[in-house]
């Protein structure tokens, strides 16, 4: 066990889908050699298959007597997708369009079995009752990590100071046990080096008092980070006081650090095209994903919406609107920022 968590907290309510987030990762951390299939964070749409592609039936993580369930190892073509190049060439290049006679669309120059993004917005349902929303993830840098316990060379710790997960990079010999236990499958195996990699909450960052790049440079304001016992910040009171963040999968029992506030759901339209008092989102499905506190969460969502609607006043509405970027992050001691 860790002295202090470090946790992040994200509302599904206002991510966009823009992919911000994604790409401050991806240009900071998992642009070199073997990481160009990496997404230690990624936003997926839900209902769909997810990535890895079937990532929560790929196993992993411990059953009801806390022992290791048994998980796969994704394949890079079919449940990552391998990178692939463009048809620039025939695409732009004069030689391709005077052989076509015109500029043909710009399209993989492979056919690829599965990529990130792959069934982006398309969710579930049908119209006009169709739906979906976005899910953001990344590594949980969980209370009881899979990856941990997995590793035969102890090269995965927790960080005593703030929980964060890590790999040991001289230790790794890339067995890739840790890809198989995790069962939200956010341990990824670097093929040029023969290493596991993972994320690393943006550590140099939060070690500095700056928060990690895919909550900084989010535009929806969607992800708060902060200590679970800093009772005044905003994870804490998001996540201990109101309860309205909720763990994802927390029947994989990892104890996952990352919270999500579920999305509200627009009504359903009956036969004649009228609104009906029904969810769009079926609640099983979200209940599902974070748990059988869903239904509460939501009606205090509704409750405190309505509230701020009215000229009242509401705490979880507005930490959750995050008037100032700066104090979604909470990232020194309580103390400390009380002198500052």
């Amino acid at each position: 066990m860790s002295k202090r968590q470090l946790a992040m907290v994200i509302d599904l309510n206002k991510c966009l889908g823009c992919q911000t987030c994604t790409m401050a990762c991806k240009t900071q951390w998992t642009n070199r050699s073997g990481r160009d299939y990496m997404y230690w964070n990624n936003v997926e749409t839900a209902p769909g298959k997810g990535y890895p592609k079937m990532w929560m039936e790929s196993g992993g993580g411990f059953d009801a007597e806390g022992a290791l369930n048994a998980g796969r190892i994704p394949s890079l073509e079919n449940d990552y997708g391998a990178p692939f190049d463009l048809n620039f060439e025939s695409a732009l290049g004069m030689a391709g369009a005077a052989e076509q006679g015109n500029r043909p669309w710009l399209r993989p120059a492979q056919n690829p079995a599965y990529g990130p993004n792959w069934d982006e917005d398309e969710g579930a349902g049908e119209y006009p009752n169709s739906y979906y929303f976005y899910l953001p993830r990344l590594c949980n840098h969980c209370s009881n990590p899979a990856c941990v316990k997995a590793c035969p060379r102890k090269a995965i710790y927790k960080r005593e100071e703030d929980g964060i997960v890590l790999v040991d990079q001289s230790r790794c010999r890339g067995y890739q046990h840790c890809v198989a236990a995790c069962p939200y499958k956010k341990v990824f195996f670097n093929p040029a080096l023969g290493r596991s990699e993972k994320c690393i909450f943006c550590y140099p960052r939060v070690e500095q008092g700056t928060a990690p790049a895919c909550a900084r440079q989010c535009p929806g304001r969607v992800r708060f980070v902060g200590y679970l016992d800093d009772e005044n910040g905003p994870v804490a009171r998001l996540v201990n006081k109101h309860k309205v963040a909720l763990r994802l999968r927390e029947d994989f029992g990892t104890q996952p650090n990352v919270y999500y506030v579920p999305p509200l759901s627009p009504p359903k339209y009956d036969a004649r095209g009228e609104i009906t008092d029904e969810p769009r989102i079926p609640l099983e499905y979200l209940v599902k994903l974070f748990g059988p506190s869903v239904p509460h969460v939501l009606e205090t969502l509704r409750t405190e919406m309505e509230k701020k609607k009215t000229g009242q006043s509401s705490e979880l509405m507005d930490i959750l609107i995050a008037y100032r970027h700066e104090e979604m992050f909470t990232l020194g001691a309580p103390a400390e920022r009380q002198k500052t």
